[in-house]
């Protein structure tokens, strides 16, 4: 959360902090991966067998590792809106059996080479949690039900003893598993109404707690401040009893999904658009509690969280899915997923879960070549946030000019604001206050005060610049710095900075 005052630009500008002012917990799942059968993001990806560069399991090592610098908690598969048309079972088993598939959310053949085994194995190297999609539109109840039998069973039974024969004893224990993805796009195959979606989304909810109560169950929405959202929520997060077994603690749902993507050639557009997610994530969460009061939801259930599978910067015109999605990004579009990423932590009390899209090749920050893996300007505020960016969100002060201009989209002028200083703060378990500060600006330092750092305190300085917002090169630089008596700091133009102190 963040107390904005806007001032004259003239005005010097003030930044406070206060680590006894603790918003919510940051969730570790903030720093999510998403990995879909789209492009190269798993063949090429994750997943080139017979390039020098990966193990005997056709796994790569540098992605492997990369993944593991990012300390990335938990990634989604297989889509997106690939996950429409899936069928597990077609990716299970020896690999010399598996049909290949006419695939058409990305128009393309599927081979099934790599499925739900080669995806939870490599899940473990990397040392993530899995979390599925479930194909609601050409699949099955059973279908689903197989496939949760089949990660997580350890009874004597069909789909247990098929992945017990397919070289694996123990269960994977898979916890989140989301009901659907973009069922209300009419891309979809199977598209739905937001009334026949509600319907099946619950009572295949029912069905799935019934088999495995530990799951966890994402319900599938639209950008957040919609009808389908509002519709879905009021009839899905709900009360019922008899479908949690007598359970007053328990929900059927767990989180509701929403996706949106921001983009712009402008840089105050492109920089200033993730103020949409902020305002999306705000509703949202009030549709929440609209419906838990409405539906009577007893105090002793969590709070639904809001799952954000899918974000990032991507402009489908310029990198289209169909042709693969790889962007090729600049300075701008990495301060705009710094500016994102303070969305969530200012938000953490809403957020149980983020994902970006995607974690390899397709709108990645990582894109991989035959010889090694390329570093795009996002991935160094991505790193740098799902380094130090954990633990509590603190309350932040800011006081300084705003960028009044045009937005993309419109309707974020005039539904919530946009400072030229764009600001999160985060206190770690070691006790050091990690201070994010985004200045958008193309070409003007901000010489700001800040209020909160002591004195001759010790500052860790992390930064990411560059030559111009159109640049596709990052400058990343840390050094460490003694407080000034003054407390003042100039931040760059067009610049992350990330500062950390022991308060």
């Amino acid at each position: 959360m963040t107390s904005f005052t806007r001032i004259p630009d003239e005005e010097r500008p003030t930044i406070s902090v206060d680590p006894q002012q603790i918003i919510a917990t940051i969730e570790d799942n903030t720093y999510g991966g998403f990995t879909e059968h789209m492009g190269r993001c798993i063949y090429g990806g994750i997943y080139d067998p017979g390039n020098p560069l990966s193990d005997e399991n056709g796994f790569r090592k540098d992605v492997i590792e990369a993944m593991k610098e990012l300390k990335v908690p938990v990634v989604r598969y297989p889509g997106g809106n690939f996950v429409a048309t899936y069928h597990w079972l077609d990716g299970v088993g020896p690999r010399e059996k598996r049909p290949k598939r006419q695939e058409l959310a990305w128009v393309n053949v599927e081979s099934n080479q790599f499925g739900t085994d080669e995806f939870l194995q490599w899940c473990e190297l990397v040392g993530t949690e899995p979390f599925f999609a479930l194909n609601f539109g050409t699949g099955t109840l059973d279908e689903a039900l197989g496939w949760v039998e089949y990660c997580n069973s350890s009874a004597d039974t069909y789909y247990a003893n098929l992945r017990r024969q397919n070289g694996r004893e123990k269960p994977y224990n898979v916890k989140y598993w989301a009901l659907g993805n973009e069922m209300w796009g009419p891309w979809q195959v199977g598209q739905m109404t937001k009334e026949a979606y509600a319907e099946r989304a619950y009572q295949w909810a029912k069905a799935l707690k019934l088999l495995d109560p530990s799951l966890k169950l994402i319900l599938c929405g639209k950008e957040g401040p919609t009808s389908w959202d509002s519709y879905v929520i009021k009839e899905c997060i709900r009360f019922d009893l008899h479908g949690l077994g007598g359970s007053t603690t328990a929900s059927l749902i767990d989180m509701h999904s929403i996706h949106i993507y921001t983009a712009s050639g402008d840089h105050l557009k492109n920089v200033t658009a993730p103020r949409s997610a902020e305002r999306a994530i705000q509703i949202t969460a009030g549709l929440i509690d609209l419906a838990r009061i409405e539906n009577k939801v007893p105090t002793t259930v969590p709070r639904q969280k809001i799952c954000f599978d899918e974000w990032n910067v991507w402009d489908p015109a310029r990198a289209p899915g169909e042709e693969g999605a790889e962007e090729a990004y600049t300075l701008s579009d990495a301060l705009a997923v710094a500016v994102w990423l303070n969305v969530f932590v200012r938000q953490a009390e809403y957020i149980g879960m983020a994902n970006i899209a995607q974690s390899v090749n397709v709108i990645s920050p990582l894109m991989t070549t035959a010889e090694g893996v390329h570093k795009q300007p996002p991935w160094w505020p991505l790193l740098l946030f799902s380094r130090y960016m954990r633990g509590k969100a603190l309350s932040v002060g800011v006081k300084c000019g705003e960028y009044q201009g045009a937005t993309h989209p419109e309707w974020i002028r005039g539904a919530i604001e946009t400072p030229w200083l764009d600001v999160s703060a985060a206190l770690g378990d070691d006790g050091v206050v990690s201070l994010a500060v985004v200045n958008i600006t193309e070409d003007k330092a901000i010489e700001t005060e800040l209020r909160g750092i002591p004195a001759g305190a010790k500052v860790e300085v992390h930064r990411v610049s560059g030559n111009g917002v159109l640049e596709r090169h990052a400058e990343v630089s840390t050094s460490e710095i003694t407080w000034p008596e003054s407390h003042a700091y100039e931040f760059p133009a067009a610049s992350l900075t990330l500062l950390r102190y022991k308060p």
